[in-house]
C-alpha cells in the first residue's frame, strides 16, 4: 500500500513539473532519445570534405522530414587529415562527434581503440529499426566495416576503382571498346592508337590514359589492383610481405608504363588532374573511383561529356581475371556519444533502403544494398553503372582487392605511396622501389609484433 501511494505521488509530481514547463527535465536513460520539438537532440558527424557539404545541405533536411527533432551537423575534413583527427577523437576523454566516417583501410585501426560500438551488438539493439535489413547488404561493401567478427561500421558511400572510357575517342581511333575480358596486353596495344590528333592540325591533343601517378596514399591502389588481377597479394595470411618478387615489379611497371601514353606532366597527377583531363576529352581512359561517374558523364557544370559518351567497366584483366579495387566509406557510432539513440537512428536511416535510394538519386553515390543494385535505377544513366559495380564487387571479393586489413594499414600504404612515386618520377626503377617498400614494411610489421 505504501509503495502504491509513493508511485502515485511521483506520478502527480511529474505531471506538475510538466505542466510548469520545467527546463530541468531529466535526460532519458536511452541516451537522450530522439528529442522533442521543445528539446531537440543535436549530434555531430565527422566526414570527408569532398561530400560533407552535400550531406549537410541535402541529406540532413531529407532525414529531418522523418526525424525533425534530431539536429545533425556534418563537419568536413580533408582526406589526408581525417584519419589522424578521427583517432584523436576516439582516443580522447570526451566526444565531439557522435558518428565517424572512415575510408576502407582505416576500420581496423579505429576499431582497435575500443571506442566504436558493434552495430550488431546488444548495446544498440534497443534502438534498432525493425525494418533495417542487414541481409540486404551486398557482402563486399559490408565487409569493409567488419573487423575481428564485429560490425563496427556500415557502408555510406560505396566505391570501386574502375575503368572509364571515352567512346567517341575509341571510335575516332578505330579501336574496339574495352570489356571485362580486355587484358593489359590488349590495353597497351590499344593505347598506342589512342594517342591521337583529333582535330587534324598535326598536333597530338588526346592521350590514352590518366590516373594517379604522384605521391598519394591512393596512388598504389592502381598497381595493387594489377597485382591482384594476376593472383598476387600485398601481404599473406601471416601478415608477411608477399609482393617482393617478379609479380610485384611487373605490377608496378604496368603503372609506370602508362605514363608513355598519358598527357605531358601526368607524372604529377593525383585525384583532380586525371579527372579534369578525362572530362575535357583529353584522355580516352581513366582509372578512377567509380563514384565520380555522375560528375563525369551527367552534370553539365563539371563535364563536357554525356552519358552516351562515357563507358565504365572493370580494370583490364590479368592472369586471374579483371581488376577492381574496393574503397568503401563506412560510418560507425562512438561509444563516447551522449546521444547514441539519435546517432544510431541517423545512421540507420542514411544506410536504409530509403536513404540509399535518396543519395543515389541526388548525389550519384554507389549503393551497397542488393535491392538497390537489382532494382530500378534512380536515373537512366545509372543502369550500366550499377552493372559495372556489381561485376566489380564480385571481382574485388574474389581477388581480395583492397588495402591491407590490419591496424597498421595506413602506415603500410604511406610506405607504398612513397616508393610508388619514386618509380613514377624516375628516381628509382620498379625493382628498386619494390625492394625498398618490402624492406620498410617488413621492418614496420616486425616492430608491431608480427612474425616476419
Amino acid at each position: 500500500m505504501k509503495s502504491t501511494r509513493l508511485v502515485a505521488a511521483v506520478a502527480v509530481l511529474g505531471l506538475a513539473v510538466a505542466a510548469c514547463g520545467s527546463s530541468a527535465e531529466e535526460v532519458p536513460a536511452d541516451g537522450g532519445g530522439l528529442g522533442t520539438a521543445q528539446q531537440p537532440v543535436s549530434i555531430r558527424v565527422i566526414a570527408n570534405d569532398a561530400f560533407a557539404k552535400q550531406w549537410q545541405d541535402k541529406l540532413v533536411p531529407e532525414f529531418n522530414k522523418k526525424y525533425p527533432n534530431i539536429k545533425v551537423t556534418i563537419d568536413g575534413i580533408p582526406y589526408n587529415d581525417q584519419l589522424a583527427k578521427t583517432m584523436l577523437e576516439l582516443t580522447g576523454t570526451t566526444a565531439t562527434y557522435d558518428a565517424v566516417l572512415a575510408d576502407d583501410p582505416w576500420i581496423p585501426q579505429l576499431a582497435k581503440t575500443g571506442a566504436l560500438y558493434d552495430l550488431k551488438g546488444q548495446e544498440l539493439a534497443k534502438w534498432n529499426d525493425p525494418e533495417y535489413d542487414w541481409a540486404d547488404f551486398h557482402a563486399t561493401p559490408l565487409a569493409a566495416g567488419e573487423w575481428e567478427g564485429k560490425q563496427y561500421a556500415v557502408p555510406v558511400r560505396s566505391n570501386l576503382l574502375l575503368m572509364f572510357y571515352n567512346k567517341s575517342l575509341y571510335k575516332k581511333a578505330g579501336v574496339a571498346e574495352p570489356t571485362a575480358e580486355t587484358t593489359w596486353e590488349q590495353y597497351f596495344a590499344d593505347a598506342q592508337k589512342l594517342v591521337q590528333d583529333t582535330d587534324g592540325d598535326g598536333k597530338t591533343d588526346s592521350w590514352a590514359v590518366g590516373t594517379y601517378f604522384t605521391k598519394d596514399p591512393l596512388t598504389p591502389t592502381v598497381w595493387q589492383t594489377v597485382l591482384n588481377s594476376n593472383g598476387g597479394k600485398l601481404l599473406d595470411d601471416k601478415m608477411q610481405v608477399a609482393f617482393a618478387g617478379e609479380a610485384g615489379v611487373k605490377a608496378l611497371q604496368t603503372q609506370v608504363d602508362m605514363l608513355k601514353y598519358a598527357p605531358p606532366g601526368a607524372s604529377t597527377y593525383q585525384f583532380n588532374e586525371p579527372l579534369e583531363a578525362f572530362r575535357q576529352g583529353k584522355t580516352a581512359t581513366m582509372f578512377m573511383w567509380g563514384s565520380v561517374f555522375k560528375g563525369t558523364a551527367v552534370d553539365k557544370e563539371t563535364t563536357t561529356l554525356t552519358p552516351e559518351e562515357v563507358g565504365i567497366t572493370t580494370m583490364p584483366a590479368g592472369t586471374a581475371g579483371p581488376g577492381a579495387h574496393r574503397g568503401i566509406w563506412s560510418a560507425g557510432i562512438s561509444k563516447k556519444s551522449e546521444h547514441p539513440a539519435a546517432a544510431w537512428t541517423w545512421l540507420q536511416w542514411v544506410t536504409s533502403k530509403q536513404g540509399e535510394q535518396f543519395v543515389g538519386k541526388e548525389f550519384g553515390t554507389f549503393p551497397a544494398r542488393n535491392s538497390t543494385l537489382d532494382g530500378t535505377p534512380p536515373a537512366e544513366w545509372a543502369g550500366p553503372v550499377y552493372q559495372a559495380l556489381k561485376d566489380g564487387y564480385e571481382v574485388a571479393s574474389k581477388g581480395q582487392m583492397w588495402r591491407p586489413r590490419l591496424p597498421e594499414s595506413d602506415a603500410v600504404q604511406q610506405i607504398l605511396a612513397l616508393q610508388t612515386s619514386r618509380a613514377m618520377s624516375g628516381q628509382a626503377t620498379s625493382q628498386q622501389a619494390i625492394d625498398q617498400a618490402a624492406k620498410e614494411i617488413t621492418e614496420l610489421l616486425k616492430t608491431k609484433g608480427y612474425g616476419q
